[in-house]
């Protein structure tokens, strides 16, 4: 299930905030440290979503996989989780990519989610 949502515009939800501490891989050739997260996102303003396989009902930054025992498992993301902002920069309005480009900074995410269903603490 999805929010019905315009991106851009307010809407009222219950936002989550989650501390995700990325995992260290391996240093790759270049010299820099490379760390994983653990979750793959699906969504963007570039992309239609009515092509999109979940079901999505706006161009929102999505969750679409978390994989077990991983950093965003543990920091409590879950599958469907609409990204609201992740460093403080809002994901209600970006591509893809640039979603992409902002998650793989840095060796941790302080990210604001919405979550389907969830109106209260």
């Amino acid at each position: 299930m999805a929010f019905q949502h315009e991106a851009g515009t307010a809407f009222e939800c219950l936002s989550i905030p989650i501390m995700l501490h990325k995992e260290f891989v391996h240093v790759d050739a270049d010299g820099q440290e490379v760390y994983k997260c653990g979750f793959k996102i699906g969504g963007g303003i570039d992309l239609d979503f009515t092509k999109s396989p979940q079901g999505y009902t706006d161009n929102g930054i999505y969750v679409t996989e978390v994989h077990p025992g991983s950093p965003a498992e543990k920091a409590g993301l879950k599958v469907d989780d609409k990204i609201l902002q992740c460093q403080g920069y809002d994901f209600t309005m970006v591509t893809h990519k640039q979603a992409i480009n902002y998650i793989k900074k840095g060796k941790s995410l302080n990210l604001l989610v919405a979550r389907y269903g969830v109106t209260h603490s």
